[in-house]
């Protein structure tokens, strides 16, 4: 199961030609929904904006390629914005495992659509992988470390708009398994959870002007332009972090009530977990 290409032994029921197609029409999917997301809410202006007026603020030089090596393995690549760590884990359960996942997909569709071309066997060994790795942070973010399920006692089963993204994606990957599962054990099940899984991977390709997958393009964007932000010392425009262990800082009217109150102040709301609902 774990060595078996599940594109290939569907190429019997559905020609390679449609699975190649399919999955050029869901990155046309993606290109054109982010586009337009891009558009109709402004973030490609929003963010070239806040670029120009931080380097008309900012009085100090910055050595771009140094942020940019800071941003790309902080913020991308270990999701450094995640003070959690439970959080951040499954974080990068989720987007590494989604990377082998899309991959290794379009990689067996492509390249070894039918089972007359050997499949190397770490390929579908790694969707697998991804799968299983894309359903274990999924999962574990939205039954326990989501917000409004931690900290708020909502139920995990309430579902609003944001959770679009999440939902199709777990969707997508969970039929996705249960699909190549049962056909590698010949079940009659096997057509139905192959129907499940295109539709679901439609919605979350297709759905992107209404959920939060262009996310992925903007964060690492907002993330070097906050990086910059802070290092030309324009701060967005917002007053630079107070430094109470400065007399001049103490002295400020804003800083009144905090002039006589000790340097380190403890953990304040983070002495323990908001579960007080």
């Amino acid at each position: 199961m774990f060595d078996s290409n599940p594109f290939a032994e569907v190429s019997a029921l559905i020609p390679p030609s449609f699975m190649q197609t399919y999955v050029v029409v869901m990155i046309l999917l993606v290109a054109g929904g982010t586009l337009y997301d891009v558009y109709h809410k402004k973030s490609a202006q929003y963010f070239f904006e806040n670029w120009r007026k931080s380097k008309s603020r900012g009085a100090k030089s910055v050595d771009m390629n140094s942020i940019a090596i800071k941003t790309a393995v902080h913020d991308v690549l270990a999701s450094g914005e995640f003070c959690n760590p439970k959080r951040r884990i499954a974080h990068l359960l989720t987007m590494y495992g989604f990377i082998l996942y899309v991959l290794s997909t379009a990689i067996m569709v492509f390249w070894y659509p039918t089972p007359d071309v050997a499949t190397p066997a770490i390929l579908p060994f790694l969707w697998w992988l991804g799968g299983l790795m894309v359903a274990v942070g999924g999962y574990w973010f939205w039954f326990f470390i989501r917000v409004d399920v931690a900290a708020e006692g909502n139920s995990p089963l309430r579902v609003v708009h944001a959770d679009l993204f999440i939902l199709s994606l777990l969707a997508s990957v969970t039929f996705g398994l249960i699909w190549a599962y049962l056909q590698s054990n010949g079940s009659s099940w096997t057509t139905v959870f192959l129907g499940l899984y295109l539709i679901a991977t439609t919605v979350l390709f297709g759905s992107i002007p209404w959920s939060k997958f262009s996310h992925m393009f903007f964060k690492p964007a907002a993330a070097l332009q906050k990086r910059v932000a802070v290092a030309n010392g324009s701060y967005d425009n917002l007053p630079p972090p107070a430094d109470r262990s400065d007399p001049a800082t103490r002295d400020r009217h804003s800083m009144e009530l905090l002039k006589d109150a000790p340097l380190d102040m403890g953990l304040g709301i983070k002495r323990e977990q908001p579960r007080h609902y």
